[in-house]
């Protein structure tokens, strides 16, 4: 490669295969970003958005996750609940990450399994959000969490607790706090997304 000029197998593996980016290719070859992007108009290769930019810079290694079709019956019975959970409960308006909240820890489990064995996520990337009243024992909780999901302290956010009032049967139901379960990576999200019957 000469210095006028870069090679259409380069940029194919430094920008597309390796996701190096512009001004890194600038940089390792003593270009300027504008001629390494005057040669990626010529040879057609789209620019990464900002976004994608950022995308790639967190996941140098391509996407944490893998999306693997139901098998048999009792996979596409899971599938079918975990779409159907994330539908019901997730929050789909965050634009870069999984969410779903919930009080009960057996609907919390499904979730986190289906997550687990259809897109190959590691467990130990979730993380967890308790929002208590001020009459509930944060440890105790913390603890309850912890036990029935099988997950670890350090995956826990710092609870939001709120000041416990005349609060009915959501009293009840929530003895230990709503917990939130979250997942971030964009492109997981917009998929689950794209799965929904909406």
């Amino acid at each position: 490669m000469n210095k006028a000029k870069i090679s259409l197998q380069t940029l194919r593996e430094l920008y597309l295969d390796k996701h190096e980016s512009a001004s890194e290719i600038a940089r390792n070859f003593g270009f300027s970003v504008n001629k390494v992007n005057y040669w990626l108009k010529k040879y057609d290769i789209s620019k990464r958005t900002i976004s994608e930019a950022v995308y790639v810079k967190h996941n140098p290694n391509g996407n944490p996750f893998r999306m693997i079709s139901p098998k048999t019956l009792e996979e596409a019975k899971l599938f079918g609940l975990g779409l159907g959970l994330y539908w019901g409960e997730g929050n789909k308006a965050n634009k870069n990450t999984v969410r779903l909240g919930n009080s009960d820890p057996a609907l919390m489990k499904i979730f986190i399994e289906f997550l687990i064995k259809f897109f190959r996520i590691n467990k130990g990337d979730l993380k967890f959000h308790l929002h208590l009243f001020s009459d509930i024992d944060i440890k105790e909780a913390q603890d309850y969490w912890t036990k029935k999901l099988k997950i670890k302290k350090e995956q826990f956010y710092k609870p939001l607790v709120s000041k416990s009032g005349s609060l009915g049967t959501y009293r009840s139901k929530s003895k230990y706090g709503v917990l939130t379960v979250y997942y971030g990576n964009t492109k997981l999200k917009n998929l689950l997304v794209s799965l929904l019957p909406m």
